[in-house]
């Protein structure tokens, strides 16, 4: 069982705290914590916490609690963390994980100095829909990844301080592009080193100072190429796709707005649909399990299990460390217009991975180029001589 301080009531503090006491059925928060007193006794009182305050460190230093939750606005999460070293409370936060590297890296290296547990809060990285297409990857169905590309779209997030950007660090790139990169990244695989970046952004609809839409490319250093799309711009409802290509396959997954639930209401009667629907008339897009769905319930059985282990989660603060320093880079090329190089002062990945060779033998004398079956039945290869390069097909029958 883990007794768990929430700092944060608003819309993802309730989400994570629906996922929490809903899953495992055996773990409790026990203390939360809001900058305005009105919402901190609504928390407590709606999921029934005993103790409620307006003071940060007094929910993280309470007596009974084992680890803290911070769903903080992302100013507030260095401080936060902070002060969980100095109590030398285990801590688990939502992303991003800092508003840039610089940030990210100090609350890194204080965990680690502390001793203490951390895990970083990528609930779109546990969706049952991709640890089943990571499990694909990973054994080797797709071969090679050559290229991942992720998509989260949407008109914009639910509270005020997203908006302002001291606040916030960032516009949709810091908000969504953190989801995009580590789904990316992870097909690709984590121990290959990102190397650099090419980002377009701009400020096309809202009116404020930050991006609200952005398409980013990362170079890995394999070859291989990771891509986000994200805006806060897009009407529609959350679009969250991703796609993997691999030199023996692809995947496609649509997350959120096809997931074969569709609906027809004139919207008598009708109130909330899913995350961020635009709509409650006409044709809609439910979501069976959003908690499910969006990853939360896995997220933290794995946060606790590893706890409880006494080993690190699929997701730390190295990862959120890693992930900032590839969104730092696209910001710099987002003004630079050009490729941009991920400046990482810790990386614990492979080093010097060469581009895996992208040859197919034939036989002796010729690389396979492609072979296929025609519509009329012929089977044919088209290969390449090695020695002089020469294109050629050959009609096997």
């Amino acid at each position: 069982m883990q007794r768990i301080a929430m700092l944060g009531s608003g819309f993802i503090g309730r989400f994570y705290a629906d996922s929490i006491q809903g899953y495992r059925s055996k773990d409790k928060i026990v203390s939360i914590y809001s900058r305005r007193e009105e919402s901190a006794k609504k928390f407590a009182e709606d999921y029934k916490v005993s103790h409620w305050t307006t003071d940060m460190e007094t929910a993280i230093a309470h007596p009974e609690v084992d680890m803290v939750c911070i769903s903080l606005p992302n100013n507030l999460h260095e401080a936060a963390v902070m002060l969980c070293c100095k109590h030398k409370k285990a801590v688990i936060t939502t992303k991003p994980l800092g508003r840039n590297g610089e940030e990210a890296k100090r609350m890194l290296e204080a965990v680690e100095k502390a001793g203490i547990f951390n895990g970083y809060l990528e609930d779109l990285v546990y969706t049952p829909k991709f640890i089943k297409a990571l499990e694909s990857v990973k054994n080797g169905a797709l071969g090679r990844i050559l290229w991942a590309k992720s998509r989260e779209t949407h008109p914009g997030p639910h509270s005020d301080w997203f908006w302002d950007i001291e606040q916030a660090g960032g516009g949709c790139i810091l908000d969504l592009g953190c989801h995009c990169v580590e789904i990316t990244r992870s097909y690709i695989g984590k121990d290959i080193k990102p190397v650099e970046v090419m980002c377009w952004a701009d400020t096309q609809v809202k009116p404020i100072d930050a991006e609200d839409h952005a398409i980013g490319l990362v170079k890995y250093e394999n070859g291989a190429i990771g891509q986000f799309e994200v805006s806060w711009t897009f009407r529609g409802g959350l679009d969250l796709r991703d796609e993997v290509m691999g030199s023996e396959g692809t995947i496609w997954i649509n997350s959120f707005l096809r997931t074969g639930f569709d609906m027809f209401t004139t919207g008598k009667g009708a109130d909330y649909v899913a995350e961020k629907a635009e709509s409650n008339t006409g044709w809609l897009f439910p979501v069976g399990d959003e908690l499910n769905e969006l990853g939360y319930n896995h997220m933290f059985m794995d946060m606790f299990d590893a706890m409880e282990a006494g080993t690190a989660p699929k997701e730390s603060f190295y990862d959120g460390y890693v992930v900032n320093c590839i969104l730092d880079a696209a910001y710099r090329s987002a003004k630079s217009k050009l490729w941009e190089p991920v400046k990482l002062d810790i990386w614990r990945g492979r080093e010097g991975v060469s581009k895996d060779s992208h040859l197919t033998e034939y036989d002796a004398d010729h690389y396979l180029v492609k072979e296929e079956v025609t519509h009329y039945g012929a089977k044919k290869v088209i290969i390449k001589n090695k020695v002089t390069g020469k294109i050629s097909e050959k009609t096997l029958e």
